[in-house]
């Protein structure tokens, strides 16, 4: 089926990560032909999302040891005297030491099917390969099939898909029915993300909550969950949501406030305030703390009009300068790792006042905390990306790999790529993400590592009287020579776990396995037995679940000359970075942009339909009488993409 594909494009990409999603919706808008593949069978790469079951075939897939070098290479016989190849990796190794563990009876959930899964065939579907539109293949975050990932399902060419964050997972129907209900508290002059505040629909038709949650019924609930394999948040007035308005990508997408900034300190969780409202509300703080806080962030924002009260501290340390500034240890532990959530040996004077000053910047925009969070997780946003390529004509393949790049050897340029059907594409710009490059090309890359942990428990680190939150807690190194560790707590909320249970993430750069970088953390903050562990209910921990460590690939310090022998038209994307935020990614993709096409807007906004001018050739002979009102023009791709329900995002 691969005779379906067009054999020639402007840019071909391979991989739907967050940096290629947002470079192929760029090129896809500023009008040029887009393939974008990906050898697996869902979206996203590291950036993806899974339900409970597709998150275990992913650990499964990760934990075993193939070797792929003896498969056959009939590829090698289409390269041309003239020409060399570059051969691209096929297993993906940016992901080790996968290690899971159950907390509870794991036996009992044998024979426990997830709710609403398709049966199980004998036979699997047909590729995404061989099912090629130009428009996406959309795929719901929440129906996840056996193998890691989800199903894909294709559109019409141009039709608006059903935006993701407006999609309700299945087997949630016996709930409210609806989707879930947009809040908004920006003010009138900023635009607004949807943003849910609802609790999620009851999980079961009892009305009786569980005492306990078992693994069965994690196991049987599996899809109530959208696990991320990278852990962010987005920043109100950060990189990514200004590119989301402006593209208006964010109508595909809906968001809920991190409604919580906590410390941990001196063995307890407690909240920090960080908006003015917080400072003067807070019963943790004395009067005197709250008029140093509050003196100190305000100094902060316009620190830069007043260079002398930090010019003799910048070659200190942000937490040296924190000391000379008259605070309390207690305030000075809330600014560096709460607020400014930068390394207390590493971080600079100045580096640690724009972090300050971004954290509060973003304050007020669409909450009392500075981030956001993707309902159905962070691996919508990608997908989002590539529904707005699809719409302007961009054509998607999963479970298309891609063998070699095909290297013209007069010209040093890339001209094209062989397919595993063994298809030639040729194309003028190449995208692949770091992943997909072989050993050989990567020889003389020096990678970092993140460690990431994430856990099922059955409730929150602090609890208060609403269920609901969303909380982001940063852990001071254990000890010396240790990175803080980032924690995200999620609610159900969110739509990333099942009632009555909490999704933890942990993230931190990786100094040894994620288990043993992260395992102290969870012993501080959770209960890693079945048994409790103090009768006082305020001082019990939060019981684990279920949890898995493993450690990913950070690329994102990767130079491009130190890819060996890559040409001059072959971009790299890199994979999730360590940072809290998306800017990296976002700051890449349109790099990239630019280097291709230097007179192009970067994702500019859509048309808006009423402002298309139709030439009258355009018109049918038997419409050229017919008054030119808005129902006699033919519907533009971008307004036939808006006509779906869902989240959206306007300008005021």
């Amino acid at each position: 089926m691969a005779d379906n594909l067009p054999s020639e494009f402007e840019v071909v990409v391979v991989g739907t990560g967050l940096p290629e999603s947002i470079v192929a919706a760029a090129c896809a808008r500023s009008g040029q032909r887009v393939l974008h593949v990906d050898s697996r069978n869902y979206y996203g790469g590291n950036w993806a999302s899974f339900s409970f079951s597709g998150l275990l075939s992913w650990i499964k897939e990760n934990q075993q040891k193939t070797d792929l070098s003896d498969e056959c290479e009939d590829w090698r016989k289409l390269i041309l005297e003239d020409e060399e190849a570059i051969p691209l990796s096929r297993k993906d190794k940016t992901i080790q030491h996968v290690e899971d563990f159950c907390f509870g009876d794991q036996d009992s959930a044998e024979g426990v099917e997830e709710a609403g899964a398709l049966p199980k065939l004998p036979v699997f579907r047909a590729s995404g390969a061989q099912g090629v539109s130009p428009a996406l293949e959309t795929e719901c975050p929440a129906v996840e099939s056996p193998c890691p990932g989800t199903e894909s399902r294709e559109p019409e060419q141009g039709m608006g898909t059903e935006p993701a964050g407006a999609m309700e997972p299945a087997g949630a129907t016996e709930g409210s029915g609806a989707g879930p209900t947009p809040a908004s508290e920006s003010s009138p002059d900023e635009s607004t993300p949807q943003l849910e505040q609802t609790e999620a629909a009851p999980s079961g038709s009892s009305t009786q909550e569980p005492k306990k949650i078992t693994y069965s019924q994690i196991v049987r609930e599996g899809r109530r969950f959208n696990i991320d394999l990278v852990s962010k948040l987005l920043y109100s007035r950060g990189l990514l949501i200004d590119l989301l308005i402006k593209s208006n990508v964010s109508r595909y997408a809906e968001f809920k406030n991190a409604t919580r900034i906590l410390a941990f300190q001196e063995g307890k969780v407690e909240q920090v305030p960080c908006s003015r409202a917080d400072v003067f509300n807070s019963k943790q703080l004395t009067m005197v703390e709250k008029r140093m806080l509050m003196k100190f962030l305000t100094f902060c924002l316009d620190y830069e009009q007043h260079p002398e009260e930090y010019q003799d501290h910048e070659g200190s340390t942000f937490a040296q300068f924190l000391q000379t500034r008259k605070l309390t240890p207690s305030l000075q532990h809330f600014i560096l790792h709460s607020i400014a959530m930068v390394s207390e040996t590493q971080c600079r004077t100045l580096e640690g006042l724009q972090a300050t000053k971004k954290f509060l910047q973003c304050l007020g925009r669409y909450g009392n905390t500075p981030f956001l969070f993707p309902l159905y997780g962070q691996g919508e946003i990608p997908q989002c990306f590539c529904r707005l390529c699809a719409v302007f004509g961009g054509i998607y393949c999963l479970r298309h790999a891609v063998r070699c790049l095909v290297v013209d050897k007069a010209s040093g340029r890339c001209k094209a790529i062989v397919d595993h059907f063994g298809q030639r594409i040729s194309a003028k710009y190449f995208i692949v993400e770091d992943s997909y490059l072989s050993e050989g090309t990567c020889t003389n890359v020096c990678y970092r590592q993140i460690s990431r942990a994430v856990l099922i428990t059955d409730q929150s680190v602090l609890n208060t009287d609403s269920e609901q939150q969303v909380s982001i807690l940063t852990v001071p190194p254990v000890e010396l020579g240790k990175p803080a560790v980032c924690v995200i707590e999620l609610c159900s909320s969110t739509m990333t776990c099942m009632k009555g249970t909490y999704l933890v993430h942990l993230t931190c750069p990786s100094t040894q396995t994620a288990r043993e970088d992260l395992e102290p953390v969870v012993q501080k903050l959770f209960n890693l037995t079945a048994e409790k562990e103090t009768e006082n209910e305020e001082l019990e921990k939060p019981r684990v679940l279920w949890a898995v460590y493993f450690n990913m690939r950070d690329s994102s310090g990767a130079e491009r000359n130190s890819y060996d022998g890559l040409p001059s038209n072959v971009y790299v994307c890199s994979g999730p970075d360590s940072a809290l935020g998306n800017d990296c990614a976002v700051k890449q993709a349109e790099s990239i942009f630019q280097e291709m096409f230097p007179t192009e807007e970067f994702c500019p906004p859509p048309p808006n339909p009423e402002d298309i001018i139709y030439d009258e050739n355009e018109l049918e002979p038997e419409e050229s009488g017919i008054s030119n009102s808005a129902e006699a023009k033919p519907k533009s791709s971008a307004e036939e993409s808006s006509s779906g329900e869902g989240a959206s995002v306007t300008k005021e």
